[in-house]
């Protein structure tokens, strides 16, 4: 019995070794390199609208694709339709806490609440489109989106037959403003006897009311409507009622194939790309980035062919003046 005794206690021993063994090797395993699942680089986007609404959100959506798509290694996440302050501060610590290592807020209205925000994560990026304001973790972005609003506005002289142009706007901020005196300096260089009539909505995107306006301009004798809205109801409102349109942010073509003749169009896509490398790289800086005709991040969609060839070659040349730094749209010659 005690040789019994003596074997079973024997076995028992190796037994508790074998364990002991297995289950080192098991911690070893824990420390092997990461897999490309643990290498992902975690990017927020927050949208004042909808990806769905053709216009400003459409094309920040867009650059959110093309930078997957570029950077395999980044996976995104957005909130969507954001624009109330309490609302703002929510989405970006949401998606904070998700993990980002950068985050894009697309709207100026996000500007207050952001600034807020990122003094809780001082090792997150927070980009502000938009906006003015900046901090050490925080830059600002925006293309010079009045180079294209000039182009559309030598189209728009051409074109106009009773020299009325209907302006449907949103809000009477910097960056509107800005598109509206560039969009109006193209037209009178072309037309000086044409007028721009602005309608403000107080909004960025209410398509019933943007639509209401581009009628309301239509009805006083406008014959050509352009926008700076995120949705695309000026464009239709022209498509019905048979008059001319310029679109904004995006290609509107599609939208009133009758009616457009080009638009001011976002790609925001390579800006992204350049932005989330230099953060993954550790060379970001909070710079306020202000990119134009050059840098590709603002154009002019492709003229319809109802313009006439000689205005489209007018177009070409201020295009390439502006690119090469040749002409500026804010400045003329003093006598």
């Amino acid at each position: 019995m005690r040789k019994n005794a003596w074997f079973i206690l024997m076995v028992l021993l190796i037994c508790t070794f074998l364990v002991i063994s297995v289950s080192g090797c098991g911690q070893k395993e824990t420390t092997a390199p990461a897999t490309d699942k643990g290498q992902e680089f975690k990017v927020g986007f927050v949208f004042i609208g909808a990806p769905g609404d053709a216009g400003w959100t459409y094309t920040h959506d867009q650059g959110r694709q093309y930078l997957e798509k570029k950077l395999p290694y980044v996976k995104t996440f957005y909130q969507e339709s954001v624009d109330e302050s309490a609302d703002v501060e929510q989405a970006l610590d949401a998606l904070a806490r998700k993990g980002c290592k950068v985050i894009f807020a697309t709207s100026y209205s996000h500007m207050d609440s952001l600034i807020q925000v990122a003094k809780n994560y001082p090792d997150i990026v927070f980009m502000h489109c938009a906006g003015n304001k900046q901090a050490e973790n925080v830059g600002t972005y925006l293309g010079r989106d009045y180079q294209p609003r000039y182009l559309s506005g030598l189209v728009a002289g051409k074109m106009t037959k009773n020299d009325k142009i209907g302006f449907v706007a949103s809000y009477p901020i910097p960056e509107v403003l800005r598109s509206i005196n560039a969009f109006t300096l193209g037209v009178r260089e072309i037309n000086p006897q044409a007028t721009v009539e602005v309608n403000w909505t107080a909004t960025w995107y209410d398509p019933g009311k943007e639509k209401q306006a581009a009628i309301d301009l239509i009805e006083k004798g406008c014959d050509l409507i352009c926008q700076h809205q995120d949705s695309y109801a000026a464009q239709q409102a022209a498509e019905e009622k048979g008059v001319l349109s310029i679109g904004s942010n995006n290609d509107m073509r599609s939208i009133a194939p009758n009616a457009n003749l080009t638009s001011s169009i976002y790609n925001w896509g390579d800006y992204y790309v350049k932005t989330v490398e230099e953060v993954k790289k550790g060379t970001w800086k909070n710079e306020s980035y202000w990119g134009g005709l050059e840098d590709g991040i603002v154009a002019l969609a492709p003229i319809a062919d109802k313009v006439p060839a000689d205005v489209k070659a007018i177009v070409a040349e201020k295009e390439n003046d502006i690119k090469i730094n040749l002409f500026k749209v804010f400045e003329r010659a003093r006598a």
